[in-house]
């Protein structure tokens, strides 16, 4: 016979939830929103660790580097620097918005419910979701140039496709990464577990091919892309923010990879190992590679898939790229894919599924990368490239996030005191539909954002955007929900 009620029990600090009809038949429930059970958490630090290390070694983090030096005016060593301090920063929303994933085994849009209502966690939802899928399609480009320069390397007629080719291997990339995360989370965990030791082991090949061909000296004295005379510190800043952005949208939904850690040091210890040092360590090697390509092979060039593309061993060639397509899956299905699989199925999660949620992820981010399709194609002409899409991205969105990622922090910690009702999060009887509170500490950032962009003696808010709307947006709903606490609080956390 199914219980009415459902009931919430808990082990040595981690909730479960034991649905009853109320949640069951609730129109806010399926399963795979469904809190994780406590046996089904069995990351341990070391999953997480690789988590971390299969995301961040990635094309976009090679060429981190020469985005701080391009757009940012930054020299070569303030520019790595930059990336570490920026990847020791966003460990701190990252490791505390991953403290209720692990607590209650929620996944990022139920979390969400409790700062922007019920139904009102679809908007901050969907905002992330847009720019994962935007990011999704960015990756799987890049992973259908190493299929396309994979098959031209085995086979010698397929270079003749040209862009063509680069299409129907962004196509069979595409469909690879949906196939993964449909299979769902025990999937991602054995994907990045298995490809992070062969990740670490492209980058320290790399290394060793470049060395002799660089300076590290000469590289670190090449002056800056910057105005004679003018202050490092505005520059560092806005790049540091950009960096920040990178991986600003896992800040807001690490819960959907938390809610799997067997316990808080797992995910605590797991993110501190992984994060930082790998994305400084390949940043850095893309720095070094990008110098040394014009020995190498003559040219400049900016990312690892070209440049190993012109190695004239087709076996050297098929080898790498195979690495690079395992690299960029790792970090597609997770990095782009769980996040708006979950944040689709908060809209209506009886009707979307995930396997309906992945594909509408799939289109989307298809859909948004159609332009650049057709450029390969040869049916449209323009100058608009990739690169400088990404690189405008990672400043403009920042400043959207920011304050999501510090409204969370403080929903959690200061109004709820890191207590929920876990049953209630599923139901339309607890928290309100809308939470006005969360909305008006989001936008009012928001709108300081877009306007400062006009002006130049409040230019700084935005290119500090990520600082300036986290803590706007954290101290705005706090004195907000201050004045009016929640009788939600601390209503059944037991």
């Amino acid at each position: 016979m199914q219980q009415i009620r459902s009931q919430v029990t808990e082990r040595d600090g981690l909730f479960e939830l034991e649905a009853g009809s109320d949640v069951l038949d609730s129109p806010r429930y399926n399963h795979d929103m469904a809190p994780t059970k406590v046996r089904e958490r069995t990351w341990n630090k070391w999953h997480i660790t690789a988590l971390w290390v299969g995301m961040a070694i990635c094309v976009p983090t090679y060429t981190l580097g020469g985005v701080l030096t391009a757009y940012f005016g930054l020299s070569v060593g303030e520019a790595l620097l930059a990336i570490l301090f920026a990847n020791i920063i966003v460990l701190i929303p990252l490791t505390l918005n991953a403290f209720p994933g692990t607590k209650y085994g929620i996944p990022f849009p139920v979390l969400l419910r409790s700062s922007f209502g019920i139904l009102g966690s679809n908007i901050p939802c969907l905002i992330r979701a847009l720019v994962a899928c935007g990011w999704f399609g960015i990756q799987t480009m890049f992973g259908g140039l190493a299929i396309h320069l994979f098959l031209g390397s085995v086979f010698e007629g397929w270079k003749s496709l040209g862009g063509t080719g680069e299409v129907i291997g962004f196509m069979v990339f595409w469909v690879l990464n949906l196939w993964v995360v449909i299979r769902g989370a025990e999937s991602i965990k054995w994907l990045e577990t298995l490809s992070a030791p062969l990740l670490v082991l492209v980058g320290v090949g790399l290394l060793v091919w470049a060395m002799p061909n660089v300076s590290m000296t000469e590289l670190l004295a090449i002056p800056p892309k910057r105005p004679e005379g003018a202050s490092v510190v505005s520059y560092f800043a806005a790049g540091l923010t950009a960096m920040v952005g990178f991986w600003a949208t896992l800040s807001l939904n690490i819960p959907d990879f938390s809610r799997y850690a067997k316990s808080q040091k797992d995910q605590i210890v797991g993110q501190i190992i992984g994060l930082p040092l790998t994305m400084f360590l390949f940043a850095s090697l893309g720095v070094v590679m990008t110098a040394a390509s014009v020995k190498l092979v003559g040219v400049t060039v900016s990312d690892p898939v070209t440049l190993i593309g012109h190695i004239q061993s087709p076996v050297w060639v098929a080898l790498a790229m195979a690495l690079i397509i395992i690299a960029t899956l790792s970090t597609n299905t997770a990095a782009n894919i769980v996040s708006p699989t979950n944040d689709f199925q908060n809209i209506a999660p009886k009707v979307i599924n995930r396997t309906k949620a992945v594909l509408l992820t799939g289109l989307v981010g298809l859909v948004l990368m159609g332009h650049e399709l057709l450029k390969k194609l040869g049916l449209i002409v323009s100058d608009l490239s990739l690169e400088t899409v990404y690189s405008n991205w990672l400043l403009g969105y920042s400043s959207l996030l920011g304050p999501i990622a510090g409204i969370m922090v403080v929903d959690y910690f200061l109004i709820k005191k890191q207590q929920l009702d876990l049953a209630g999060l599923y139901r339309d009887d607890v928290y309100p539909a809308w939470n006005w509170f969360g909305f008006i500490a989001f936008g009012v950032p928001v709108v300081l954002t877009l306007l400062s962009l006009g002006s130049d003696a409040f230019s700084w808010f935005y290119s500090y955007g990520w600082f300036t709307g986290s803590a706007l947006g954290g101290l705005i709903y706090y004195g907000l929900s201050a004045m009016r606490p929640s009788p939600t609080a601390v209503k059944s956390a037991v």
